[in-house]
C-alpha cells in the first residue's frame, strides 16, 4: 500500500523543512571556512564576540537558504523575508545581553529556537506561495514557466 502525501499543508511543511536543512547546510558550508579564514587573518572578534559571530552565522544560514530557495523557484522578496527571519531573533536578544540579563549562550539558544517560528510567520504572510507545489511557484515567477497555449483563436471579421 502506497501512501501519497500531497496538498497545501504538506507543501508548507516540506518548504519549511527544506529551508531549515538549507539553513544548517549554509551555516556549516560557509561558516566553517569563514571561521578558519578569520582565525588565519587574526580577526578573532568575528569568531569570539557574540554580536559579530551571530550576525555572521545568520548570514551563512541566509545564504544557504537563499541558494536553495532560488533553486526551488522562489522570488527575491520571499528570500529577503526568510533571511530577515534569521537575523530578527538574534537582534531581539541583544538588548537583554547588553543589559546583562542573559548570557551569550542564552542569546545563541533563544536566537536559534526562535528562527523556525520567525520563518513560519514569514511564510504565513505568503501562504498561497508556500502552500503550492514548487513547480507551480516557478511558473508564477515567470521562470521556467510553461508556455501559454491558446486553446482556440477567434478572428473578428
Amino acid at each position: 500500500m502506497k501512501i501519497v502525501v500531497k496538498g497545501p499543508v504538506w507543501n508548507f511543511v516540506q518548504h519549511l523543512l527544506e529551508m531549515t536543512i538549507a539553513m544548517f547546510v549554509g551555516m556549516f558550508a560557509f561558516g566553517m571556512p569563514a571561521k578558519v579564514l578569520w582565525d588565519a587573518l587574526g580577526w578573532t572578534a568575528l569568531n569570539d564576540e557574540l554580536v559579530p559571530m551571530t550576525l555572521l552565522m545568520a548570514t551563512w544560514m541566509s545564504l544557504g537558504m537563499a541558494i536553495w530557495m532560488r533553486v526551488r523557484g522562489c522570488g527575491w522578496r520571499a528570500i529577503l523575508e526568510m533571511s530577515l527571519a534569521m537575523y530578527v531573533p538574534f537582534v531581539m536578544m541583544y538588548p537583554f545581553y547588553w543589559a546583562g540579563l542573559v548570557g551569550g549562550m542564552a542569546v545563541m539558544m533563544v536566537g536559534h529556537i526562535l528562527m523556525v517560528p520567525a520563518m513560519v510567520v514569514a511564510m504565513l504572510f505568503r501562504l498561497v506561495e508556500y502552500t503550492r507545489a514548487h513547480h507551480a511557484r516557478k511558473a508564477d515567477n515567470g521562470e521556467e514557466a510553461e508556455p501559454v497555449r491558446e486553446l482556440a483563436s477567434r478572428t473578428e471579421g
